[in-house]
């Protein structure tokens, strides 16, 4: 068979990705082996795949594809999240592209119009991640609004209810404008701005005095139902209990004490909104204020802003602080930095806003999930990690659950009156009757009866993602939540800690008594070169489909891996996939030149067998590692060690160790241990790099149905040679020191060399097979003294000397050695004054004093060998 010059993923990418599914190799059911987990962070139905999505099912892939290999029951479920806000702000602008405004429409014919576009956009993210080589579990896709999902979503919303966990009030929220809805603490992003602090006055009621507040935001003065001082200031003790005469509103309100205020800011003099802010709001209710709401739900103000009633919030700051200069209460204007809330899936700024709302008491119910991850049940990598989840979790809040939205789960709540407590949960239409005929005492009809508009926030149904794919809360006794569950990783992004993870850890404890996951990967965020987060808006971040079809979907893997240690952030750049491209040529033009010796009935020579002997122990070593290092999921370590083994030790010394003589055929012992490594090596690099390790797998040899490499076995490593090992090591020093000479010499390696070599103990003479061959030695010998006109180099203190050919220029030799020992001199003084010093040799740990003491020690024995040599060339 003809093999191709060139690797070209492509083909073998849709061959092998086809031939893999028709095998039906992703797919799992419970069986006698031991399972392997992973349950994908379900990405919005809105998303298309882009570089974190790319990093972090690259290393899912990775964990599965070796545990699969690994003999376990290897199971990847993937899915789909609704995303509530996201989705519904994607369909509201199709439908306003087309005409339609979502108020135009009922709740079905919205939802109508939601689920069509979810069928139509919703896999577009799924069918990329084929592209990339995810051997997920296909025939399991969920969707967070699966029927059978959604109904466990209801179950637990009525059991949390029923345990008095979950409550319904008035509180203070975070409120995004745009898509008209409340959000959870977790779902606001705080950032730095540039503004204008506002300086206004007020005037005291009955005097000609006047007092100064500062405040960013002059629009909420129309709101204000109070002044507030601090009882310390004694610049304020005269006016508390005065009233102070609103700016435009002219109303009068208290003047107040509270220690809250801080004298240092501004004037001291805080003006006090209780509608409008967190801590104002929980000041007014200290001191019983009045409550004064100026906005409408989109951010308009309403008719308690007076003659700016309709206007947008900000255009309204504009307008009350030109108005506020005319009538000549504005004192100044700062330019100011602070920071605000910005709603995360509409950028909008985030309004506080009083509502009534639906809330999860977290206090009690989140004790386990954090106990379970300090003690260790539940490991993070990188450790560090538990820090931030603990200061999180020991100062959790209540979660908001409720969203003024249509796309998601509606909220099994009943309504049949209007009293604050005139409502029941249920699960439907007849349980909520014959609940609500018990609380009313009366006959309620379904026309009196009216379900909660609301839905629940998207992560209240993620949170069940490890129970619910298998069906662990509407079917507990199932066999599969009892084989899968707990799963064994999830990897995910830092930044949804608190959104997620966890609030799954909550859940598991809560519903299953037990974890959800053993282990948490948290990858790093993705970067561009400038350290900027990779993103649409800003333009940074590449196509990752593009990147796939320029450098092939294993390239691209190894790019995203390469430099990805876990928690840390990844700077990433297009040559890291072209380093991967280079690699999957590498592996190729390797494999094209073991499969062109042809086997002769010859005898193996003794450097192919040292070769041989050697490479089987740096195999086994590397393979201990490689192991180690998935273990403590140092994963882009894992890649490296991978990655060296093929590169280095096999293709650039094992394979040129082995190689038979131009045009000459090699011995059947040497060819057939060389393809057997080449399994072995194609074995491990299965998990980061699939296409090219199938393709060739199956190139090797002759493979029997079945046998391909995504179900091989994971090379078991055997004994270690480390002697040898270390004996190559140094030879490979020798070696890169003969070529050196070569090079600086312009003696051509085709030219033979004599080799002479002083006796020493750092020498392995079993070696000297493979030195001849790898330095094209004519002879070598063993000399008891330095060998006259000749080129000379040191490694480990053993002398080797190459003689000078007729056209060596011995003053320049001369010279070259003079350098090196003035080097050595100069490292041997650091050394000795650093060993001279008493802190350093008295404090220092013993091993590192011994170490110094070493480099001290071979320093004067190579300036011994060096000032020899001088004598002899001069």
């Amino acid at each position: 068979m003809e093999i191709p010059t060139k690797y070209e993923p492509k083909k073998a990418e849709d061959k092998w990705y086809k031939h893999w599914m028709e095998k039906n190799y992703f797919h799992s059911e419970p069986d006698e082996r031991e399972p392997y987990t992973i349950v994908i962070p379900p990405p919005n139905v809105t998303g298309v795949l882009h570089m974190g999505h790319m990093l972090n099912n690259t290393i899912q892939d990775v964990l599965i594809r070796r545990a699969r290999m690994q003999g376990k029951n290897a199971c990847w479920v993937p899915g789909t999240d609704h995303a509530s806000i996201a989705t519904e702000a994607k369909v509201v602008n199709k439908l306003r592209g087309e005409g339609i405004k979502k108020s135009d429409l009922s709740r079905d014919e919205f939802m109508e119009h939601a689920w069509e576009w979810k069928e139509k956009h919703g896999g577009i993210i799924l069918d990329q991640l084929k592209k990339l080589g995810a051997s997920c579990d296909w025939e399991r896709t969920s969707f967070t609004m699966d029927e059978s999902y959604a109904e466990s979503v209801e179950d637990i919303f009525i059991d949390l209810y029923k345990k008095g966990k979950i409550y319904r009030g008035v509180r203070m929220v975070n409120w995004d404008p745009s898509a008209k809805t409340a959000l959870s603490d977790e779902e606001v992003i705080h950032k730095e701005v540039n503004s204008k602090l506002y300086n206004v006055r007020y005037q005291i009621e009955g005097t000609d005095e006047w007092l100064t507040i500062a405040t960013t935001r002059p629009e909420t003065i129309l709101g204000d139902t109070a002044i507030c001082v601090n009882p310390n200031d004694v610049r304020y003790v005269n006016l508390v209990g005065k009233k102070a005469i609103v700016p435009i509103a002219n109303r009068a309100i208290p003047i107040i004490q509270d220690e809250y205020v801080d004298m240092e800011f501004g004037t001291g003099c805080l003006k006090i909104t209780p509608a409008h802010d967190v801590n104002d709001h929980e000041m007014g209710e200290r001191h019983d204020l009045e409550v004064i709401d100026i906005l409408n739900a989109d951010g308009t103000l309403n008719e308690k802003g007076m003659h700016y009633e309709g206007m947008d919030r900000f255009e309204a700051r504009k307008a009350i602080a030109k108005e506020l200069e005319e009538k000549e209460f504005m004192v100044k204007i700062e330019d100011h930095v602070n920071k605000l809330g910005f709603s995360e899936r509409t950028d909008a700024v985030i309004e506080p806003r009083l509502s009534l709302q639906w809330f999860v008491d977290m206090k009690n119910i989140s004790e386990p999930a954090l106990e379970n991850v300090m003690n260790g049940n539940i490991n993070f990598f990188p450790d560090n990690m538990k820090n931030t989840y603990r200061h999180w979790m020991e100062n959790i809040k209540d979660w908001c659950i409720s969203r003024q939205l249509w796309w998601g789960h509606r909220i099994p709540a009943w309504y049949f009156g209007e009293g604050e407590d005139d409502f029941v949960v249920a699960k439907t239409m007849d349980e909520a009757l014959k609940l609500a005929n018990e609380k009313s005492g009366k006959t309620i009809t379904e026309s009196e009866l009216k379900q909660d508009e609301d839905v629940l926030d998207t992560w209240f149904s993620s949170w069940l993602w490890p129970i619910s794919v298998f069906d662990g809360l509407t079917n507990p006794d199932n066999e599969e939540i009892k084989y899968y569950y707990p799963t064994n990783d999830i990897v995910t992004a830092p930044e949804i800690m608190f959104f997620w993870v966890a609030r799954m850890i909550i859940a598991g404890y809560e519903w299953m008594g037990e974890k959800p996951f053993k282990n948490v990967y948290y990858t790093g965020i993705v970067r561009d070169k400038l350290g900027r987060k990779m993103s649409k808006s800003l333009g940074n971040s590449p196509d990752p489909i593009k990147l796939i079809e320029d450098y092939g979907a294993d390239g691209v893997r190894i790019g995203m891996l390469v430099s990805s240690p876990a928690g840390n952030d990844l700077p990433f750049d297009t040559s890291q996939c072209e380093q991967g491209r280079n690699f999957t040529n590498k592996i190729w033009n390797a494999f094209r030149l073991v499969s062109a010796w042809e086997v002769a009935d010859i005898e193996q020579p003794q450097s192919s067998k040292i070769a041989i002997n050697w490479f089987q122990s740096k195999l086994n070593d590397t393979l201990v590692h490689i192991n180690d290092q998935f273990e403590k999921f140092r994963i882009s370590d894992a890649l490296m060690a991978s990655y060296k083994l093929v590169w280095d030790d096999f293709c650039s010394w094992y394979l040129e160790m082995i190689k038979p003589g131009y045009q000459q055929p090699i011995d059947a012992k040497t060819k057939a241990q060389t393809v057997e490594f080449f399994e072995q090596l194609m074995k491990i690099i299965h998990p980061f790099t699939p296409f090219i390790s199938e393709e060739i797998w199956h190139l090797l040899g002759d493979r029997k149905e079945g046998d391909d490499i995504i179900v091989a076995s994971w090379p078991e490593a055997g004994e270690v040679n480390q002697e040898l090992i270390e004996q190559f090591k140094t030879t490979a020093e020798v070696i890169s020191n003969i070529r050196n000479i070569r090079k600086q010499n312009n003696i051509a390696n085709k030219i033979e060399i004599e080799l002479g070599i002083v006796k020493s103990n750092n020498h392995a003479e079993a070696m000297d097979p493979v030195l001849i061959k790898m330095g094209n030695i004519s002879s070598l010998s063993y000399i008891d003294e330095k060998m006259e006109n000749a080129f000379s180099f040191i490694v480990k203190n053993t002398s080797f000397y190459i003689p000078f050919g007729e056209t060596v220029d011995v003053e320049a030799e001369i010279e070259k050695v003079k350098k090196e020992l003035e080097y050595t001199q100069g490292f041997m003084k650091s050394v000795q004054k650093k060993l001279g010093n008493e802190r350093f040799v008295n404090n220092a740990p013993e091993q590192v004093v011994a170490v110094e003491k070493k480099k001290l020690a071979d320093a004067q024995e190579k300036i011994k060998i060096l000032e020899e040599k001088l004598n002899g060339l001069g």
